[in-house]
């Protein structure tokens, strides 16, 4: 019988071939959403494309270099990423550069990068550093640790810029890292106590962030206050019907819709192509979760598990804590879309995370290949050994 066909050769081949196919789309849409911002304000229509590609070029230097550098070594490098990721969103909040009334980016003269897109995945390496150390040696797990107390930390500097969005991301993740380590239940009951009342303190905190929840029940009673982002997107949207406007041809890019090219990228996408490709989209990242899970299950030790489990949560919980704001189930938050949304921090760290795990099922192929070997050879010797006289007969 012949061998049974597959779409992919293996789960490594898939996650890559996914986040090429999401680039694609995404930099087609970056400048299509970005062209006439890009014109009004720069006098050049190319302005945000130019640089999203040039974010691409570099994201596939990082990328390489994440496929090819033994994921292991990250464990030895946890104090000086911690190190620098903190100095890094202390500093912002003292020179960082103000946009819409927030300190989220350091400018480098030719260049500016965002520290808090940088805590995201520090803070998945230091908890799966931990929490990999404790599964190998069968231990007990909870949050009382110095490891989830540096995350709330970091993830506390991010909310004083403020983006409670990403804020929530950073303390959030390894809380569902401990979950998924097999933290005891007791302490899943007090991680949800937890959260639940410091989410009602920092929305209670900003007033703003209260006026966007009751804006999120009915958008449409303040379609010209807090509500008209929302309102906005979802009429785009709508207006893409199943076939959409047409590439380039959306109209809520024109001034009406805000952010189009970042956080409400896919409203955009959705009006220009309608219900199908959204459903590609959503599909996509699906398989993208799916592929990472395998690469997780099949992961030979904790760490790589961990990490795996990690990467996973943040580029495919991004994606589902976007849409759902998109398309109004969720309150306006900084999120971007992975990929999609313009933005050159979170695209080469994003590009990175995928090297990363595409390194894990890597080395966990070639172990299982090294360890089949090992076997095969054992299994042929025996025999040979097996028809030799016993010593006692040589004497």
């Amino acid at each position: 019988m012949s061998a049974k066909k597959k779409f992919w050769l293996n789960d490594m081949e898939a996650v890559f071939m996914i986040m090429l196919v999401l680039m694609i789309i995404g930099t087609i849409n970056v400048f299509s959403a970005s062209f006439i911002t890009a014109e009004m304000n720069f006098d050049n229509p190319y302005f945000f494309l130019i640089r999203h590609l040039i974010s691409i070029a570099v994201g596939i230097v990082v990328f390489l270099c994440a496929v090819n550098f033994d994921y292991h070594r990250l464990r030895t490098f946890v104090p000086f990423l911690l190190g620098f990721t903190i100095l890094s969103l202390i500093l912002v909040l003292i020179t960082g550069v103000s946009v819409n009334g927030a300190k989220r980016w350091i400018g480098l003269g030719f260049m500016q990068y965002q520290p808090s897109e940088i805590a995201k995945i520090v803070c998945i390496i230091m908890t799966a550093s931990f929490l990999g150390a404790k599964i190998d040696k069968k231990r007990s797990i909870s949050l009382a640790n110095r490891t989830f107390g540096m995350a709330v930390f970091m993830a506390a500097l991010v909310e004083l810029e403020p983006d409670m969005g990403t804020a929530v991301l950073i303390g959030g993740i390894p809380v569902l890292l401990h979950f998924i380590a097999g933290m005891k239940t007791k302490w899943i009951s007090y991680a949800a106590l937890g959260l639940a009342a410091l989410f009602i303190l920092l929305v209670t905190f900003q007033s703003y962030r209260l006026d966007r929840i009751k804006s999120w029940y009915d958008p449409w009673s303040q379609a010209q206050g807090f509500g008209y982002q929302t309102v906005q997107s979802l009429s785009a949207i709508g207006s893409g019907g199943f076939w959409g406007m047409g590439l380039g041809k959306g109209v809520s890019k024109y001034s009406y819709l805000p952010e189009a090219h970042t956080d409400f990228a896919f409203a955009v996408f959705s009006q220009e192509n309608g219900l199908l490709a959204v459903i590609f989209v959503f599909f996509l990242y699906a398989m993208l979760a799916m592929y990472c899970g395998k690469i997780a299950k099949h992961a030979s030790e904790g760490f790589g598990k961990m990490l795996a489990c990690g990467i996973m949560l943040l580029i495919v919980g991004q994606a589902v804590a976007n849409l759902y704001m998109v398309i109004g189930l969720l309150p306006v938050v900084g999120v971007p879309l992975p990929f999609i949304s313009y933005g050159g921090t979170s695209l080469i760290l994003n590009m990175a995370s995928i090297g990363v795990l595409i390194n894990i099922g890597r080395y966990t192929k070639n172990s299982s290949s090294q360890k089949q070997l090992n076997d095969t050879v054992i299994v042929k010797a025996a025999p040979v050994f097996s028809r030799r006289k016993p010593l006692h007969r040589l004497k």
